[in-house]
């Protein structure tokens, strides 16, 4: 049986929700409630799979490698999540019919975000540096003074930079600077090749005033509005290898290359 699925915790153990089998944190059957001795073929050997996991930025991390390999590289910490100064994280989470490199490629795709967030068209930049991507994008956003009042002349432009890294397939987290801060981490667990739980976790500074952090209140709220605009198209959309890219599409070609070291193709 599935022990993600009815099972339940034991002292040390994590027993099945079938027959009550109980297994510890290494794989091996230790319990056997209606039984007098575990079988010899597992007795002492471990039974089940296990997965190497770590407790980092207030989530628990399991490892899942496709021939059980083991981690090729840590859970990077995101420091704004281990800070008293920052707020308790805000979640929002979905559930999606789409594969697990679809959303990350959106942080490449600068052109989509004129269609379908009517953005203006942003500047991006990517730096690989194996198994982490960095992107910046910059683009002009309406003027805030030191007060949080915005120019609505439209004569009065600043640049609205948002930072964003990939830690492997699983992890990124964002920051965005203006005349108020906010982070937010997203986390991407494959269900199957085709569905996906994504959740975005937010926080603020905590020292920020009523009017910034209303600003950055607001920054998160169109976050997931954009968010569920993608989704439609996300879920509907046909995947190509080689896509017909134009020079203002975005670094989409850098950002799949860089993926590809996920998969375990043979």
């Amino acid at each position: 049986a599935h022990l993600g699925h009815g099972g339940i915790v034991k002292g040390e153990n994590i027993s099945c929700p079938f027959h009550a089998w109980e297994f510890d944190g290494d794989g091996l059957c230790k319990h056997i409630p209606y039984a007098k001795r575990i079988p010899p073929q597992i007795d002492g050997k471990q039974a089940i799979n296990d997965y190497p996991v770590v407790e980092r930025n207030q989530i628990i991390w399991a490892w899942y490698h496709p021939k059980k390999l083991p981690p090729s590289f840590e859970v990077e910490k995101v420091a704004e999540l281990d800070s008293d100064n920052w707020s308790a994280i805000e979640c929002f989470d979905w559930h999606i019919n789409t594969n697990a490199q679809g959303p990350g490629e959106n942080a490449a795709d600068t052109a989509h975000f004129v269609t379908v967030h009517d953005m203006q068209m942003p500047e991006s930049e990517i730096i690989i540096e194996g198994h982490k991507r960095t992107t910046v994008i910059a683009s002009e956003a309406q003027e805030i003074d030191a007060q949080g009042n915005v120019d609505q002349s439209g004569d009065n432009w600043e640049e609205a930079k948002l930072e964003s890294w990939s830690i492997g397939p699983g992890l990124a987290f964002q920051r965005f600077s203006r005349l108020f801060d906010i982070v937010m981490m997203a986390t991407t667990t494959p269900v199957d090749d085709q569905n996906i739980h994504l959740q975005f976790n937010f926080t603020l500074p905590k020292e920020q005033s009523e009017t910034h952090a209303l600003y950055a209140k607001g920054f998160k709220d169109e976050v997931v509005r954009q968010v569920e605009q993608d989704i439609p198209i996300w879920e509907h959309k046909r995947y190509n290898d080689s896509p017909i890219l134009c020079d203002g599409d975005g670094p989409i070609a850098k950002y799949r290359k860089w993926f590809q070291q996920f998969y375990v193709f043979d």
